[in-house]
């Protein structure tokens, strides 16, 4: 069953991104290509859409975006550090003007004080600008936790590029 909101706003990236005649590359993580299934479910999204890296594991964002070894190491998977890093990577490794990070624990398992299940990194490079993060931290299981992260990760491309 389709999300009619979802898709509106995919509707709106993709319409925002067209009149500024911007390409778009995805980095996610907890989302696993939420963002990226949301924004192909609309017709002719492969004339903004470049390519989407999904880097769940640590060595793939190493390997497909450069993520600094030391990055992940200090910080975590999940830390405004590699979200940013991973946008970053993204944005380098694809001739696109835009790109958007998505990375965190999507649970039910693997939470700790400090990064909570539900917390969620999210991150914006654009070409000739560095990454603007954000944090948030959605509640309700996995499966309305990674469509959270979804729906905000869409939000913060449509506002990018307004």
């Amino acid at each position: 069953m389709r999300d009619d909101k979802l898709h509106a706003l995919a509707e709106e990236v993709l319409t925002r991104c067209r009149a500024r005649h911007w390409k778009l590359a995805l980095a996610e993580s907890c989302t696993g290509g939420m963002v990226a299934a949301a924004l192909t479910d609309i017709p002719s999204a492969s004339n903004v859409i470049d390519r989407g890296f999904v880097t769940y594991a640590n060595q793939a964002k190493v390997e497909m975006l450069g993520v600094p070894e030391g990055t992940i190491a200090r910080h975590g998977a999940v830390s405004a550090e590699t979200a940013a890093a991973m946008a970053e990577g993204a944005l380098a490794n694809a001739p696109v003007d835009l790109a958007l990070a998505v990375t965190g624990i999507a649970g039910p398992t693997g939470g700790t004080r400090d990064k909570p299940v539900g917390l969620v990194w999210f991150a914006v490079a654009r070409l000739g600008a560095g990454a603007v993060t954000e944090r948030q931290v959605f509640s309700g299981d996995r499966a309305a936790i990674r469509a959270a992260a979804t729906r905000r990760a869409l939000e913060l491309l449509a506002a990018a590029a307004s």
